[in-house]
């Protein structure tokens, strides 16, 4: 009988792309990304404002960009789906623009939310760290806590939107959103086809623990 030594570095390597490879391997996730760019890219196509709309439209779509707190959560919910697994990664892109959408309309309706800005510094530090630690919830769970800070981020778009156009203006924020998402899950998957599953892990924790040291930082000066 012939035993055959594998060492436990290159088991664990090999455990780790084995599990990640249902992923990476398969063209599913691909395609989401590139379906989320195409849909963002569509939006904006049908909008097709004049004027003031084309302005409003503008301002809509770069508001996500104008903070560092709303870019990294957004970009954070990318990655964290990638390290969920295949599910989450058609989930969360898709539960985090709804609820936002439904964060806005509490704002457009004038119903009051606390704690607004360290809300979504809060959602920065959560989802770094649950990148960072690879803290795996069931979809579920995961779509739920997602939709919460969504609706914190939603609504603080809507309460700086103009009065007129705000259509225009959500189409803008959430075509931003999508796409910061999608970058997300580009990267988590950029992460994920690395071989060495050491340096895997590492690349997760330092995007993970950037994302929410910066969003700290964010906390503290709110």
């Amino acid at each position: 009988m012939t035993f055959v030594c594998v060492p436990a570095r290159r088991l664990l390597s090999l455990r780790v792309r084995d599990y990640y490879g249902k992923i990476m391997t398969t063209t599913s996730a691909p395609r989401f990304t590139i379906g989320l760019l195409l849909s963002a890219m569509s939006s904006l196509a049908l909008a097709h404002p004049d004027g003031h709309g084309a302005h409003d439209l503008a301002a809509g779509f770069l508001h996500p960009f104008s903070g560092l707190d709303h870019l990294l959560a957004m970009i954070a919910v990318g990655l964290w789906a990638v390290r969920l697994g295949r599910r989450a990664v058609w989930t969360l892109p898709i539960v985090f623009p709804l609820a936002m959408v439904a964060g806005a309309g509490l704002a457009l309706s004038g119903t009051p939310l606390p704690a607004i800005e360290p809300m979504i510094a809060l959602s920065v530090i959560v989802l770094g760290v649950l990148v960072a630690v690879g803290v795996r919830l069931p979809v579920v769970a995961s779509a739920l806590l997602v939709a919460m800070f969504a609706i914190f981020h939603g609504y603080a778009h809507a309460a700086e939107a103009p009065s007129s156009q705000i259509g225009i203006y959500a189409v803008g924020f959430v075509t931003a959103t999508v796409i910061l998402h999608a970058l997300g899950v580009l990267a988590g998957m950029a992460a994920m086809r690395q071989a060495n599953a050491p340096l895997q892990i590492q690349l997760n924790r330092f995007a993970g623990f950037a994302i929410a040291v910066s969003g700290a930082v964010v906390f503290l000066t709110t």
